[in-house]
């Protein structure tokens, strides 16, 4: 009988060597290299260390085995190789090291940019191991460095691609740096730099001598599989590791299964994958299989995508409770067809999502759920399949989809029911305008409650999107009072860090009611760490305050707000009064630009808006005041016409009582501008309004042009300048009419 392990050792030079020589092959039903670049210099740091970095599951290769598995060499290898290993468990840590010390050309997963790793060698023989190891991303400037040696030197840096020319490089490379610091001393005007390169000269032996003793001494374990084995029980082995461990994903398991299709989904990845590189994630390829699977069948858990494969049937029962069998997707061609639509949806939702004008997610660290990606695709893709008339609408109902997602964190979990439970909303909402989903109305009712002190985390899902809406509404900069360049943004404290951690403040220092979008320029080099109260009264003296305020409110940041930054004395109490002030301006900028819709209008006809609806709401009231608050007193009609409105209102928020549709104003919460008009101008009412308004032809007069002016802009239809100025004449009647 063959022994089928064999449990070994091998140096870390040896290994290094055996990945140089390509001697590693990766079988095709592994997940492909998923470690970011923090992770390749922590494991640096593990080995150098001297730390356990864990077994390699090895199996002798043979040909046979290598063709049948689909084996390829370690990801960035690009010699031929001899093959001799097949890596069942170890992937990640080898190309680890081959990033590491060989330095392939070729950028690791999901980044444009070569890394050099290396090691700090004054924090390194200080003991600093935490802090020595780093990695620098390639330029112009770090290629010199790669080259110059010099240039290593006066940095203190050992790349360690200098380790893989093996040999005495190394030995050569400390000998030279000794001397270069040697050199240093002898050349040093004043003793502090003088000790300093004598330090950094007697480092060189001793360096040397303990990065070789590593490669030479530190060993890693390995398990070695007879070839003979067969594959079946090689796989079975495999299983059993990751069932212990990572798990395959259903990208891995559907690419294994469909290899035999000719449906290489790993390849296909690979072509994708730079074209939605801006969302940072390492499920990007499942949520491709996720948008393919809503678009044909309406769900996306993992059980589901398996009935993508071609030729697959799935089970469909029936409302009589029989079966029948539906094939998905019936050949490999149709498979491909609808993959590419998938990643082209991808693709186009990403290009939304980062637009400044369309949801602002203008970095990547500022998408607020990677997970709402898949189904935001599929329901975009539902948009453009609209009529053309329809589109419009159906935009707009995507956007209050999006954000009421979002505040209400409807994506931190459940992500594949939740995206079929609103994809299927979705769609029925476009298709009929009484099947508004719940979500809507739930975020209309709750988002004054968002606790936006307590966001102090970047990253998180509520403070990038208060951050998004920093972009739509046009942030400028504080100095330049330009639209910053948005590769260009500080995500910056308004009152410094420094002063909270002085005075006390806690985590609420850093909280998004705290931060601004400015330039770096603005930022480092002329607000740097000073309070508001030092760097704004300048900026106010030479541009006035009108034209400073202008600016800041594109922050969201009030008069009241400014005055209080503005306090000589700048305290705790000020920073509370600072920060609630803010909350509250926020909270009115999301009522303002996403529940009534504004975001998309220019910022004159945001205006002209918010005063219709001011005009409107006094206008409820003075019926409300007219009639003693009692419904019964209201046209008989208009009070038929709301009532399937108040009907579904409840049915929809449960916390709504019946008792408040018993008085005229919650009925009226449920009239348009029109039915208002026509309560005031009606037989039996109009005498309780006419020392008011003195006229029915001149208020029906306003009335329609107020209305022709709100029509225009809630439907986005071009505001023609006569529509626009009758309609502002009409607002400033309407308002002089109701002071009196």
């Amino acid at each position: 009988m063959k022994d089928a392990q064999k449990p070994d050792h091998v140096s870390l030079n040896t290994l290094i060597g055996r990945i140089r020589e390509g001697r590693f092959v990766i079988p095709d039903f592994q997940r492909e290299f998923e470690w970011a670049p923090w992770d390749i210099r922590d494991l640096m740091r593990s080995i150098f260390s001297d730390y356990y970095i864990g077994s390699l599951l090895l199996w002798k290769a043979k040909d046979q085995n290598i063709k049948l598995l689909a084996c390829e060499g370690l990801y960035g290898y690009a010699g031929g190789g001899s093959p001799e290993y097949i890596v069942l468990d170890g992937q990640q840590r080898l190309t680890a090291m081959h990033y590491a010390f060989l330095a392939p050309d070729m950028p690791l997963p999901n980044r444009k940019k070569l890394a050099i790793y290396y090691i700090q060698i004054d924090k390194f023989m200080a003991g600093e191991t935490d802090d020595a190891f780093g990695y620098e991303w390639m330029s112009q400037k770090s290629s010199t460095l790669l080259s110059t040696p010099e240039l290593q030197f006066e940095r203190n840096i050992f790349p360690l691609s200098v380790i893989s020319e093996g040999g005495y490089e190394l030995f050569e490379w400390a000998e030279a740096y000794g001397k270069y610091w040697q050199r240093r001393a002898d050349e040093a005007t004043d003793e502090q730099g003088r000790q300093v390169a004598l330090q950094n000269a007697s480092n060189a032996k001793p360096f040397g001598k303990d990065i070789n003793d590593t490669l030479t001494n530190y060993q890693i374990s390995h398990v070695e599989l007879d070839k003979e084995i067969g594959v079946e029980k090689v796989c079975d082995i495999f299983t059993q590791i990751n069932s212990k461990g990572i798990q395959l994903d259903v990208f891995d398991l559907l690419n294994a299964l469909m290899k035999p299709k000719d449906i290489q989904l790993k390849h296909m990845y690979r072509e994708a994958r730079d074209r939605l590189g801006f969302v940072e994630t390492p499920k990007m390829n499942v949520y491709i299989l996720q948008v393919m699977s809503i678009l044909r069948q309406s769900y996306c858990s993992p059980k589901y995508l398996y009935f993508l494969q071609p030729g697959v049937e799935k089970p469909v029962r029936l409302p009589d409770g029989t079966r029948r069998q539906d094939i998905l997707v019936a050949d490999s061609s149709e498979f491909v067809t609808l993959w590419n639509q998938a990643v082209d949806a991808l693709e186009r939702v990403i290009a939304l999502l980062r637009h400044p004008q369309e949801y602002g997610a203008v970095g990547q660290a500022y998408i607020p759920y990677a997970s709402i990606v898949p189904a935001f695709a599929a329901i975009n893709t539902l948009v453009s399949l609209q009529p053309a008339k329809r589109q419009l609408s159906a935009r707009r109902k995507v956007r209050l989809w999006y954000w009421a997602s979002v505040f209400l964190s409807r994506y931190s979990s459940s992500v594949e029911s939740t995206a079929a439970r609103d994809f299927t909303a979705m769609r029925e909402w476009l298709a009929n305008e009484e099947a508004k989903p719940d979500l809507i109305d739930e975020f209309a009712l709750s988002y004054r409650s968002i606790d936006m002190r307590s966001e102090v985390k970047r990253g998180s899902s509520i403070y990038s999107a208060i951050f998004n809406l920093f972009v739509l509404a046009g942030a400028r900069d504080w100095m330049s009072g330009d639209v910053p360049p948005y590769g260009d943004l500080d995500d910056h404290h308004i009152v410094p860090a420094w002063w909270g951690r002085d005075n006390k403040v806690g985590p609420a220092i850093n909280s998004i009611l705290n931060r601004s979008p400015l330039t770096s320029d603005t930022n480092r080099n002329v607000i740097r760490e000073k309070l508001p109260n030092e760097y704004l009264p300048e900026l106010i003296a030479e541009n006035g305050e009108a034209a400073v305020l202008a600016i800041l409110e594109s922050h969201f940041i009030s008069k009241t707000a400014l005055d209080i930054l503005l306090r000589p004395s700048f305290t705790p109490d000020d920073y509370e009064d600072f920060i609630s002030e803010r909350h509250r301006t926020l909270l009115d900028g999301i009522d303002n630009l996403l529940i009534k819709e504004r975001l998309d209008l220019p910022a004159n006809l945001r205006a002209l808006d918010a005063s219709i609806e001011e005009i409107e709401l006094a206008l409820r009231q003075v019926i409300v005041d007219s009639v003693q608050n009692d419904p019964a007193v209201l046209p008989p009609h208009l009070l038929a016409n709301v009532q399937d409105r108040i009907q579904r209102a409840l049915r929809k928020n449960a916390a709504l009582s019946a008792d408040r549709f018993g008085k005229a104003d919650g009925v009226l919460e449920h009239f348009d501008l029109r039915e208002v008009q026509d309560t005031i101008l009606s037989k039996g009412l109009w005498e309780r309004f006419a020392e008011r308004f003195k006229s029915k032809e001149a208020l029906g007069q306003k009335f329609s042009q107020l209305a022709d002016l709100r029509n225009s802009i809630r439907h986005s239809r071009t505001v023609d300048e006569v529509t626009l100025k009758e309609g502002e004449a009409s607002v400033l009647w309407f308002r002089k009419v109701l002071a009196a």
